[in-house]
């Protein structure tokens, strides 16, 4: 493991379905860095005989009580993407940002490219139905259109090169947690005929030994958890719904 004075005391708080926690748990581990993992059960999750939702969240995050929360000599720091580039701040060998700064504005734009727009509406195909879920998925493979766009320009194994990078990071729900909500929500959005730089993409990220080597959920068990979600979020996501009509107007503005 790479040790330097900045080390100190790393904590992760977070839970072990997030797709969130694991970008962060991933860039720990390419970077070399020990840590300690706490989980909070963030929604009294049925998974686990014994529930651990705690005050803790609220006093690390308590803009949003949400994880993931890193933990660096006793500073707490929210924010998947934040906390992404604080780690690559602070331990700055084998970068995960791009070290140009056009190169390093790009690659911040497609972060919050797939975080806005590609998580959203895969997660809203995931939790509406009929004519909603009809749309949803249309804006799904749009916006994953241009990702392949992207990808089959750079022609390169991954989006940060040859290696992992920040946007690699950000994209991983793709690889492992998308092909779930598909065959949980009936739908078809990553097609590897219509998507093959992805599809080759998905291989060499799950592949590659740090992602091998971290803790990923089994492929049962998350599609449990998200038929369960399904379930429960079909009454609150119609576009006629307040969170419905606030999610349709987010993906399109």
């Amino acid at each position: 493991m790479e040790k330097s004075d900045c080390d100190g005391r790393v904590e992760v708080v977070g839970y072990w379905i997030s797709a969130f926690v694991h970008r962060v748990r991933w860039a720990l581990k390419l970077k070399g860095v020990d840590y300690k993992y706490t989980e909070e059960d963030i929604f009294n999750d049925v998974r686990t005989p014994s529930f651990n939702k705690t005050p803790l969240l609220s006093h690390l995050n308590p803009l949003h009580g949400k994880v993931p929360v890193l933990i660096h000599n006793g500073n707490p720091l929210p924010e998947s993407a934040v906390i992404l580039e604080y780690i690559d701040d602070v331990w700055s060998h084998d970068p995960l940002l791009p070290q140009d700064p056009i190169l390093r504005a790009r690659a911040r734009f497609w972060a919050k490219f797939i975080d806005q727009k590609v998580i959203n509406s895969t997660a809203l195909a995931l939790h509406s139905e009929g004519e909603d879920q009809e749309r949803a998925v249309k804006l799904a493979v749009e916006y994953l259109e241009r990702i392949e766009e992207e990808l089959q320009l750079q022609g390169k194994v991954f989006f940060g090169g040859e290696k992992i990078g920040y946007v690699d990071l950000m994209m991983g729900f793709v690889a492992y947690i998308l092909p779930v909500f598909q065959e949980v929500a009936s739908v078809d959005i990553l097609d590897p005929s219509r998507f093959p730089a992805i599809a080759a993409w998905t291989v060499n990220f799950l592949e590659h030994p740090v992602i091998k080597a971290e803790y990923l959920p089994p492929r049962d068990e998350i599609f449990s958890f998200y038929s369960r979600r399904r379930q429960e979020a079909l009454p609150l996501c119609g576009s006629q719904t307040p969170l419905g009509k606030k999610i349709w107007s987010f993906l399109l503005s």
